[in-house]
């Protein structure tokens, strides 16, 4: 064990001496006026500020075990030696501790953990049934987001004449919204009675969920030639609380057809902002799809990245009963899962990513 804990510490030497570096590059008068640079700075020291804080631990124990390992083995008193020897035992096991928290805090990150969430969530197989789970799925994420002290907005939101959701574009605003919300990806199906069934069977229904990260600095160009810009009148279903001035944003991207609308915003200039906000994101997954093509069988057994097209979980009403299909984790409380208890779920997903990883490792 002491020789692993040493070999950590080789290992996150260099991470620290980073850490430090930037912690005094951030300070300095140039860096601070190059707001880009600055952000981009400290964005890489937050990311290496817990594994410096754990080297730092990691050594003072060390440090500990071989001082009382020392005593220990010059002490003559019989009741020091037990002290001794109770004490190296505490120090040890901190160390095993403390040691694999560093094994996971040097596993491969992804580099978008820490940004807000784009959640777009739509009706597939199932019509006006999935429409209305659509608008279950979007009150659940809120309600999670408020339990985690996240800001959400609804960027855009296509309604149907019941009161259902076709489709709907959310922003997440917190830090590692990202990191958390990612495990959504996916579909999700409902199996319930609908209100409209006279006989009471129950229908099997599914909407699609996509988290996309918000991503400030992208490695490529938007150019406005390749876009199309249309303004209209926002407004709900019915034509109910339309807006009488042009302020919705449709922006198409011509090169690949993707096509992003906000509409809740009162200025047409926010709306565009946030609109190119949401196609920065798309565009981003849409080059890292086409990137990691190569590795697709090999990503098939990793979640970092949620298949969309995977079921990843089942809404059973009449049984009370939630299941996620990646973990074989059920709960049966539906009730409090719609209200936006799902950390159990997510903490299931990324207790299986780590062992995977660390299994890799």
């Amino acid at each position: 064990m002491e020789k692993l804990s040493k070999e950590l510490l080789e290992k996150t030497e260099k991470s620290k001496a980073r850490f430090e570096e930037l912690t005094e590059l951030i300070m300095r008068p140039e860096i601070i006026a190059d707001n880009r640079e600055w952000k981009k700075l400290v964005k890489e020291r937050n990311a290496l500020e817990d594994l410096a804080t754990c080297h730092d631990q990691l050594a003072e124990l060390v440090a500990n075990l071989e001082n009382c390992e020392k005593d220990l083995a010059e002490e003559q008193d019989g009741e020091m030696k037990a002290l001794f020897e109770a004490e190296i035992e505490e120090l040890e096991s901190k160390i095993e501790e403390k040691s694999e928290e560093i094994k996971i805090l040097l596993l491969p990150k992804d580099e978008n953990d820490d940004s807000n969430a784009i959640i777009e969530i739509r009706s597939a197989a199932g019509g006006e049934e999935s429409a209305l789970f659509c608008l279950e799925l979007c009150r659940m994420y809120s309600h999670y987001a408020e339990k985690k002290r996240w800001k959400v907005e609804y960027l855009e939101m296509s309604e149907t004449e019941i009161g259902g959701i076709k489709e709907a574009t959310l922003m997440i605003k917190g830090k590692g919204a990202f990191a958390r919300m990612k495990y959504e990806s996916g579909v999700h199906r409902v199996q319930r009675v609908p209100e409209t069934e006279s006989q009471g069977r129950i229908h099997t229904s599914t909407s699609t969920v996509a988290c996309l990260p918000e991503v400030e600095d992208v490695d490529f160009e938007i150019s406005e030639k390749d876009l199309r810009v249309d303004v209209f009148h926002s407004g709900g279903a019915g034509g109910q609380n339309v807006n009488k001035v042009e302020t919705a944003i449709r922006i198409t991207y011509l090169p690949l057809n993707i096509v992003v609308t906000c509409q809740d915003e009162r200025s047409q200039l926010k709306n565009r902002e946030k609109a190119m906000n949401v196609l920065k994101a798309k565009l981003y997954d849409y080059y890292e799809e086409q990137r990691d093509k190569e590795y697709r069988e090999d990503r098939k057994s990793q979640v970092g990245r949620g298949n969309r097209n995977e079921r990843i979980r089942t809404y059973n009403y009449p049984q009370g009963r939630v299941t996620d299909h990646r973990t074989n984790l059920s709960s049966y409380d539906l009730d409090g899962v719609l209200g936006g208890d799902l950390d159990q779920f997510i903490d299931a997903m990324i207790l299986k990513e780590r062992t995977e990883l660390l299994a890799k490792a």
